[in-house]
């Protein structure tokens, strides 16, 4: 169990835990505009409550392949304010394109991502661990239909992964408008990308910050503590 400041995540039935990537795509994604969003493989649901938290009008759906999973966030809405505000969906993000098109202001996906390496035994921490079953054309054809024109996907990948699928957004006529290059420390080279990509080229400047989670060991930046102080109990 992991409680934040409104809301507590129960993760036992999931296989991929709360952790910092979630965290800080929920917090940093633009969606402040937003009445309509998708967050595709919820697990826990975290994103999609920290969304809920940050924006009072939106309304989420939240898609989860893994039926467990997807329960257990269910649940974890159910005992939440926003409970009303939130669907949780027990289904691909491919499926739910073929019968869902032009809806969302913003999609939102923290994707699996290894490709190659060994698999887990357990065969939900492979799904969510592992792209076998959301590839990045998958989920970059997904959100061409699922976006309206003016929407926008956001995605949080390590680096080299990261630029694979800047590379690939193109060919589904996605344009990169936002991006974070993460540091764990001032030291470190950048781990983690997180992404903003818009459907009109011509309205794409592209804006690039840096942010680094910790000084050293426990003693985080006040940059991190700014974009997640509404969420974390202490830093």
């Amino acid at each position: 169990m992991f409680t934040f400041k409104q809301f507590t995540i129960h993760q036992n039935a999931c296989a991929m835990k709360v952790g910092t990537d979630g965290v800080l795509l929920g917090a940093w994604c633009s969606v402040e505009n937003a009445v309509r969003v998708l967050d595709v493989g919820t697990g826990t649901g975290l994103i999609a409550l920290m969304i809920a938290q940050r924006v009072p009008q939106v309304q989420i759906e939240a898609v989860e392949l893994d039926e467990r999973a997807a329960e257990q966030a269910r649940y974890n809405v159910s005992l939440t304010p926003w409970k009303n505000r939130i669907k949780v969906i027990a289904t691909s993000v491919q499926q739910f394109a073929e019968s869902n098109s032009g809806l969302y202001d913003a999609v939102v996906c923290n994707p699996p991502y290894f490709v190659d390496s060994l698999k887990s035994p357990d065969d939900s921490r492979t799904k969510a661990r592992h792209a076998d079953t959301l590839t990045h054309y998958d989920l970059l054809r997904s959100a061409q239909n699922l976006l309206s024109h003016q929407g926008a996907l956001y995605v949080i990948l390590p680096t080299v992964e990261a630029d694979i699928f800047i590379e690939k957004s193109t060919q589904y006529g996605f344009f990169l408008a936002f991006c974070t290059h993460v540091l764990p420390t001032p030291q470190s080279a950048v781990k983690r990308k997180l992404m903003g990509f818009v459907r009109e080229s011509n309205k794409v400047l592209l804006l690039e910050k840096q942010l680094v989670i910790e000084q050293e060991r426990h003693l985080y930046t006040d940059e991190y503590k700014a974009l997640t102080k509404e969420f974390y109990l202490k830093l």
